[in-house]
Formats: structure tokens, sequence, C-alpha cells
């Protein structure tokens, strides 16, 4: 069954809140149409006819990027050794599987999965467009819209950040397996994601792949199409020093440089990694507003290197968090690597306040998917709830004020006891009300497309 508008109106009692800056303990919400219409301190115990939500409750986590279908490679990438670029090539062999059906079948799974870990929206960076070859299925946005389907299907948000993906390289025409992913031309891109609808589930916006993957005439395309909707921008920047060096043989400069010689920078904008820049880059980056989403487990999983988020934040970038290749599905993990990674690369500890990692996995996440009206709990905003159990092995003992604290360096998605989207408790005591048996969903998806 998907997800479906708040039927009737709930009060939700939480036994302890995050309101941004500090735990609340007994905190009532109102909730109606999806929306939280009033925050009631002072509640010490649950009103007359309220759900009680025992534990911790944040707003709902968002994902700001996904490659949903990487899911099936946990674990299949962990055999041996080798780089990102030999990593890639599983990857292109579990793409070359995938249909409209098997797509939707895995989605639906890891956003099953991921509404589990209290993760209410995802920003999926999609760019398997095509069938094998390049050939356009009758409908030419069916993959895109198996995976809209899979986020209803599981309960959560969606902005589908529709991806511009035409060259294999600096010049280079698409190899055979990237076929796939090209269009042709930014022009036949964005006439393709003209036909993308939004719903009260879902939003669309637009991804560059990476300077390498769109020619530098054509990226002013894709940026003026998300201007002219008011949508997200995406693209993945620097992760690989590769594409430093080929980008600057190619055109005499840094990626960030060449997006932002082609308007391709801006509040709307989130690049995602930044692993690799220069100075300029980060001022190039901060000034502009842009955001920039960590995926601190993927980063590492594929030793991309720790990207200088300390100073990107610092020179004016929001920062969001995303679990990207999915190698493993827990934002509260992400918020902690940020941390506990800039702290082994600098040796000093305290760089973000649980507060501010929390901040980064909600409401900058959400505002960098489009949903600036989602990730605080408030009136006004976007029902969406996540709560995390205070009495796990992962968890017990610490004081209930420092309840965020343990949520961001103790706790993983196991203690994820609620999840609810829109007013709606998609997750109930840690078990899936639309999809019940999600390993299940997920092993037989997986070995649908498994080579």
């Amino acid at each position: 069954m998907p997800l479906t508008p708040q039927a009737t109106p709930t009060t939700y009692w939480l036994e302890h809140a995050w309101l941004g800056t500090h735990v609340e303990p007994g905190v009532a919400v109102d909730t109606a149409d999806g929306r939280i219409t009033a925050v009631r301190t002072g509640a010490d115990t649950p009103p007359p006819g309220a759900t009680a939500l025992r534990g911790l409750t944040l707003p709902g986590l968002a994902n700001a990027h996904s490659h949903a279908f990487h899911r099936a490679l946990r674990a299949a990438v962990q055999v041996g050794t080798g780089t990102f670029w030999t990593w890639r090539e599983v990857m292109y062999s579990v793409a070359d599987r995938l249909t409209p059906d098997t797509y939707f079948a895995l989605a639906r799974a890891a956003y099953a999965e991921m509404a589990l870990a209290g993760i209410t929206c995802v920003g999926e960076f999609h760019y398997l467009h095509h069938a094998p070859g390049g050939t356009r299925y009758s409908d030419p946005n069916a993959m895109g819209e198996a995976l809209l389907a899979a986020a209803a299907e599981a309960g959560i948000r969606i902005t589908l950040l529709d991806t511009a993906y035409l060259s294999a390289g600096f010049g280079a025409a698409p190899n055979h397996h990237q076929l796939r992913f090209s269009d042709g031309t930014a022009d036949r891109w964005a006439e393709r994601a003209d036909a993308l609808k939004e719903r009260p589930h879902a939003r669309i916006g637009a991804a560059i792949h990476s300077v390498r993957a769109v020619p530098a005439g054509q990226l002013g395309t894709v940026a003026d199409w998300a201007r002219a909707r008011q949508a997200p921008l995406h693209v993945h920047l620097s992760e690989q020093t590769a594409e430093n060096d080929a980008c600057r043989d190619a055109h005499g400069v840094t990626p960030t440089r060449l997006l932002a010689d082609h308007g391709a920078l801006g509040p709307r904008t989130t690049a995602v990694h930044a692993t690799h820049l220069t100075d300029e880059d980060i001022a190039l980056l901060g000034g502009s507003r842009t955001g920039v989403c960590m995926c601190p487990t993927t980063e590492r999983d594929l030793a991309d290197g720790i990207g200088p988020a300390v100073q990107l934040q610092g020179r004016g970038s929001p920062l969001s968090l995303g679990s990207d290749s999915h190698a493993v599905i827990d934002l509260l993990e992400e918020a902690r690597a940020m941390e506990l990674d800039e702290r082994l690369r600098t040796r000093t500890r305290g760089h973000w306040t649980a507060a501010a990692l929390l901040r980064a996995a909600t409401a900058d996440g959400h505002a960098a998917l489009g949903w600036d009206d989602a990730g605080t709990l408030e009136a006004g905003s976007l029902a969406d709830l996540t709560t995390i159990a205070l009495d796990s092995v992962r968890t017990a003992g610490p004081l209930p004020r420092l309840a965020a604290e343990t949520a961001v360096f103790a706790a993983s998605a196991a203690d994820v006891r609620h999840t609810i989207v829109g007013g709606r408790q998609i997750v109930r005591d840690g078990v899936h009300t639309l999809v019940p048996d999600v390993p299940t969903a997920l092993a037989a998806s997986i070995a649908a497309v498994r080579g």
C-alpha cells in the first residue's frame, strides 16, 4: 500500500524531543493534513488519545545523496582490493541487468531500509535512464517513474535528481555501459526531464553527474533548467584527484571553477563529496552559498579521502549528509563519521556539536532536496518524525539531557524505533508497516540482479 495522506488529526507525545538547540522532555505534537499544527512543551504524561513515542524524537532524517541500485553492491565490492575505478566496473555490471520492474523492487526495498533507519526523505541521484545500448523505453522516464513509485510504496518522500550524463570523460563518447545513462545532449536530457511531474511525496530536481560527464558547453543548459524551475541542482564534485587532473588538462581550471564559470553554483546547488579542493574552490563554493553533501561511509569505503567540511561550512556552505553507495544505510553513522574523520585528520576534537550534526541530517538535508518545509519540530513543518530508543545496549545510561549526544555518538540505525511521514506512522516499534519483511524484500530484489 503506497504512502497516503494522513487520514485524521493525530497527537504524538514525545518522551524527549530535540528542538534544534536542546532536548526537551514531555512534548506534545499535534498533526493534521500531514503537517505539525502545534508543539506543546511541559506535557509530563501523554495527553488523552495521544500516541506515545518513547525515546528521543527528532525531525525526520534526510538522506541527501542516494544511488538506490548500489544497495545490490553491498559486500560484493568488499572482496579483495582495488580502486574507485575498479569498483565502478562492478557497479556497471549491476546497472546493466536492471529493468524498470527489477529497479522498482530493489529501490522499494532500499527505501524501506531507509525508513527503518529513520530516513523520511531521500535525494535519488538518478542516471540509469534507458535500456541497455541506450534504447529509450516506450516511456522515456520508465526508470525514474519506478523510483518515484518505489518511494511511495516504501512510505518516504523523494527528490528525484534527474541526472545529465553525456560523456565518458572530457571529450569522450559514452562507453557501452554508459549508453544507458546518456540522452545524447543536454537539450535532449531537458526534454525528457520536462515530462517528469511532481506529486505530494515527490519533487523533481536536476543533477550534473560530474564535469567529466557533461561537456562544458552544456553545463549551463542543466543549470538553467534547474534555475527556471527553482529546483535543486546536485553535482558530484572532485571526488577523485584524477577528475581534477583531467579537468585541468582539458580546460585549465578546476572542476569547481568550471562549474562557477558556467553558472552552476549557488544556494540551490549541492556539491556531493567535494573531497579534493583548492582554497579557491572552497571560497567559490562558500561565497556562492553552494551546499555540500558529505557521504563519509562511502568516501572511506572507496578510499576517496576526507573532504574539507569544516572549512567549507566556515566559508558559508551548508552541510548535508548522504549514504550514497549504501555500504551502510545509517544517517547517524554519517553524522558521527563526519566529526570523527575530521578528528583523525586534525588530531583535535569537537569540530561540530551534536546539534550541528543533527541539523545537517535534518533541516539542512531537507533544504538541499527542496523540502524547506521539513526538518524541524515546529508548527507548519511537515509532520515527519524519527524516534531513537534510549534504552538499547548502545544508548542506555546517559542522562536524558544528553540524548542528542547519545544519538549522534552512540546510536545506530538499529536504534530507530518509530518513523512518521506526513503524520502517518511508517515504522512502528521497529517494524515497517507497509513492507512487513524488509530483509526478504532486499534479498529477493538483489538476487534478481546479481550476476
